[in-house]
């Protein structure tokens, strides 16, 4: 078993990478990868830190060889100046930018949601949401990432703060039309665990029905937990199973 997506201290995380890399020993995870938040996210690392990271988890490597294999990644924002040399990256847009220079928050809280939706799309959430998969339909050319992170992110208060109807025409189409530009680039996708173990859904990004839609044109899939303390780490993979599941060689 692997998790290739959780955060430390380098980031917006509760523990060092040491202690993550000795929780996932002890959970029996056979590859662990840190993957803090790179810069363009003001969660993340100045582009200066960077270079000190890599060596931090490359010291991990060294000394936990042989217990587990340990992998240096970034979750790529969107946003990001960070294109450094990683073992893989996650892409992933947390924040769309506008004409005017501001930022309108993905994920922070629904408040700043509404506030974005109110102040740039006319109050029109389906407005934003068309925006931010017009954004991450551009995720993988921009960030080059290996992996694609949670892809439905704008619905992460969704259940919480029901501000707009997953089954509105207007935003299936729009996930759609992402989803089948970045199919076509063949990396895979994360089922991500993320908002299900902090309480804010009850299941993954992305959601059941993009899942399928994912599965049935041949796209691919891999777990994560987006562990941001390490009693989250794998954080509910026994409860998911999909035959489209890829391992990470």
């Amino acid at each position: 078993m692997f998790d290739l997506h959780m955060h430390t201290v380098w980031s917006d995380g509760k523990n060092t990478p040491e202690e993550m890399v000795q929780e996932a020993i002890r959970r029996g995870l056979e590859t662990v990868g840190i993957s803090d938040h790179s810069s363009g996210d003001p969660c993340g690392m100045k582009l200066e830190q960077s270079p000190e990271y890599r060596k931090e988890i490359g010291r991990l490597k060294e000394k936990y060889a042989g217990q587990i294999r340990v992998l240096c990644g970034l979750e790529r924002d969107f946003l990001t100046d960070d294109f450094g040399e990683y073992d893989y990256t996650i892409g992933s847009v947390h924040w769309l930018a506008m004409p005017d220079g501001h930022h309108v928050s993905i994920d922070w809280t629904p408040e700043k949601l509404r506030e974005g939706a109110a102040a740039y799309f006319g109050g029109d959430m389906y407005a934003l949401a068309e925006a931010y998969y017009a954004t991450e339909a551009r995720v993988a050319e921009v960030t080059k990432c290996d992996i694609i992170g949670h892809f439905d992110l704008v619905t992460k208060f969704i259940e919480a703060d029901p501000s707009f109807d997953v089954r509105h025409p207007r935003y299936i189409r729009a996930w759609q039309q992402a989803c089948d530009t970045l199919l076509k680039t063949g990396k895979p996708f994360e089922i991500n665990t993320g908002a299900m173990s902090r309480g804010y859904r009850t299941g993954p990004y992305p959601a059941g029905e993009i899942r399928q839609y994912i599965r049935e044109r041949g796209g691919k899939m891999l777990l994560s937990s987006d562990a941001h303390a390490k009693e989250h780490i794998a954080y509910g993979f026994e409860n998911i199973r999909e035959e489209t599941l890829l391992r990470w060689e």
